[in-house]
């Protein structure tokens, strides 16, 4: 085996980038959380609050429905904590100072708003403060932040009809996209398919979830029954060259977030990841850190996993940073912006971060 040399590397943190993958009550900061908590009287679960106490996060594996179950209770505790309108309009602004560190351009945030609908006056009104805090987070920081209205697949497909028609009616003010989350092994996605058929219509990105906790055949059905255009997740796609092929050849962009794959036990370590696969199949990424709050990282480091587990040069980190720009909804202008800085941080002298290049 060769050494390891010691090169100087740019950093990471300054290279512009889009997020497309960060759902709401998961951006929150841990300290935010706890501080929340104690607030609202809200007793989280022991095992979510020793750990953020620690500045760790909870151990999680969500590979059996039991797991998903224990993960998906320490998410709702968490989102418990969020009642009032300042709440709602913290976390906005701390996740788009935390994006801003970390090279983000451009932030499409996920959430599905009737899980904050009986704590905010209603569904309608509960999108509407999401929306607010969104538009002033994005004029005081200067980052571009949009919405991904989410269906859960857990619920009925009525109730996904519902969210599709407030996300249209809402697509002026900030909504760009129509997701469906939750545990993919539960609901069949064509059960959804007159919800996205409406968001496609009213002229929303479908952006599902897909090829995480399930196979290959949830991405072929995201894209037969749901014509998505981006796929959450998506990683496993790299079972079968011939989907690969097809995500390659219609350019649907896979939402990969490298540490949630490891923290809910879908790969082994971060080098499992199957990040070269898909790259070099030329299915475009958009790489996102999905739940921070729980996972602990948020964007810069899936870079880093990229860079330090996959071996990554600066150049190819330089290529999934446009893809992920190319695959978001901001406007041309920005993304031209965006793109250029791409290309300035490749043109700059390397040596920002020193550490050593390939080490894990």
């Amino acid at each position: 085996m060769e050494p390891v040399r010691d090169e100087p590397v740019r950093d990471l943190s300054a290279l512009p980038k889009a997020h497309l993958h960060l759902h709401f009550t998961g951006s929150m900061r841990p300290g935010t959380l706890l501080e929340l908590a104690d607030r609202h009287g809200v007793r989280l679960p022991d095992v979510l609050t020793d750990a953020l106490s620690r500045g760790e996060s909870p151990k999680l594996r969500a590979t059996d429905e039991r797991g998903w179950f224990r993960f998906q209770r320490l998410y709702d505790a968490a989102r418990s904590c969020l009642r009032e309108p300042e709440d709602i309009r913290r976390l906005v602004r701390e996740a788009a100072e935390e994006d801003l560190k970390d090279g983000s351009g451009w932030l499409e945030i996920q959430v599905d708003p009737t899980s904050y609908a009986p704590r905010l006056g209603g569904l309608i009104p509960a999108l509407e403060i999401i929306l607010d805090a969104v538009e002033t987070a994005s004029r005081d920081t200067g980052l571009g932040m949009r919405v991904v209205v989410a269906a859960n697949r857990m619920k009925h497909p009525l109730d996904a009809r519902t969210l599709a028609r407030l996300a249209v009616r809402y697509a002026d003010r900030g909504v760009v996209g129509f997701g469906l989350s939750n545990d993919e092994r539960r609901g069949m996605a064509r059960d959804f398919d007159r919800a996205f058929h409406i968001a496609r219509e009213g002229g929303l990105l479908s952006a599902p979830h897909g090829g995480e906790l399930a196979g290959p055949a949830s991405v072929r059905d995201c894209l037969d029954d749901l014509h998505a255009s981006r796929i959450g997740h998506g990683v496993r796609a790299a079972d079968d060259p011939r989907l690969l092929k097809r995500l390659a050849d219609r350019g649907v962009t896979c939402e990969v977030c490298p540490a949630s794959n490891v923290a809910l036990g879908v790969y082994d370590k971060p080098a499992d990841v199957p990040l070269r696969t898909l790259f070099e199949a030329g299915v475009p990424m958009a790489l996102g850190a999905d739940d921070p709050l729980l996972f602990g990282s948020r964007l810069a480091a899936q870079y880093e996993i990229a860079r330090h587990a996959h071996g990554f040069t600066d150049a190819e980190l330089a290529e999934l940073a446009r893809q992920s720009v190319r695959a978001s909804a901001a406007p041309e202008e920005v993304k031209a912006r965006l793109l250029a800085g791409v290309d300035d941080w490749l043109n700059s002298p390397a040596g920002g971060d020193r550490r050593t290049a390939g080490s894990a």
